[in-house]
C-alpha cells in the first residue's frame, strides 16, 4: 500500500517541483554582462547593486536560517509602512568561516535606499554592493561550509592558473527557497577581481 501510494504521488512531486522551481525565473535578479565563460566558471560585469543586509553570529547553517528569517519578515511588512516587498535573489552570504556571517537580500531596481521602508529592527542596514568584475563559479545541491570550501579552492585554483589578481572576500549566493529540492539548487561563488 505504502509503495502505491509513493508511485501514484510522484506525478503531482514532480509537477510541484517544476512549478517552484520555474516560478522562481520570474524573480527579479541583478543583471550582468558575461566577459568570459570556461565550464562552471565566470567573468561577469556588474552595475552596483542595492542591498539589505543583517548580521549574525551564530555558526554558518543557523546564521543563515536567521539572518534570512530576519530580511524576510521585515519584506513580508515587518516595516514602518506594513508594506510587502517583492522577493529577490540571489541571497548572498559571507563565507562560513567568521564568527559573524552578513546576509544580504537584493534589492529590486524599482526602489531606492532612501525610498524604502524603515525596519522595525534595528538590525537590518542598507547599502550598495559594489562586485564590479567577479569570478564566479556554479554549483548545485545545499550551500554548506564543505561545498563552498571546496568550490573556493576550485575558483582559487583557476584565478591563480590564469594569474587573476582577487579579493580576500568571497560572497555566496544561493538563488532557490528553502523547499527547493537540491539537485534543482542553484548555487555561485563570487569574488570581485582586478
Amino acid at each position: 500500500m505504502i509503495k502505491l501510494i509513493s508511485i501514484a504521488s510522484m506525478p503531482i512531486i514532480i509537477t510541484y517541483v517544476f512549478w517552484k522551481v520555474n516560478s522562481e525565473k520570474t524573480i527579479y535578479s541583478p543583471n550582468f554582462e558575461i566577459v568570459s565563460k570556461e565550464k562552471s566558471i565566470e567573468i561577469r560585469q556588474y552595475s552596483d547593486i542595492n542591498i539589505m543586509s543583517t548580521s549574525k553570529e551564530l555558526p554558518y547553517k543557523d546564521a543563515t536560517y536567521s539572518g534570512f528569517r530576519t530580511l524576510a519578515r521585515y519584506i513580508f511588512g515587518n516595516n514602518n509602512r506594513n508594506e510587502e516587498i517583492p522577493m529577490t535573489a540571489p541571497v548572498f552570504t559571507s563565507m562560513p568561516e567568521g564568527e559573524i556571517i552578513n546576509i544580504s537580500f537584493v534589492i529590486g531596481e524599482e526602489y531606492q535606499i532612501a525610498n524604502m521602508p524603515k525596519p522595525i529592527t534595528n538590525d537590518i542596514i542598507f547599502k550598495k554592493l559594489r562586485l564590479g568584475k567577479v569570478a564566479v563559479i556554479k554549483f548545485g545541491m545545499w550551500a554548506t561550509p564543505k561545498k563552498i570550501n571546496k568550490m573556493k579552492l576550485l575558483l582559487e585554483k583557476y584565478l591563480n592558473k590564469n594569474s587573476i589578481d582577487y579579493e580576500s572576500e568571497f560572497l555566496v549566493a544561493q538563488y532557490n527557497s528553502p523547499w527547493v529540492m537540491p539537485p534543482f539548487r542553484k548555487n555561485e561563488l563570487l569574488v570581485s577581481i582586478k
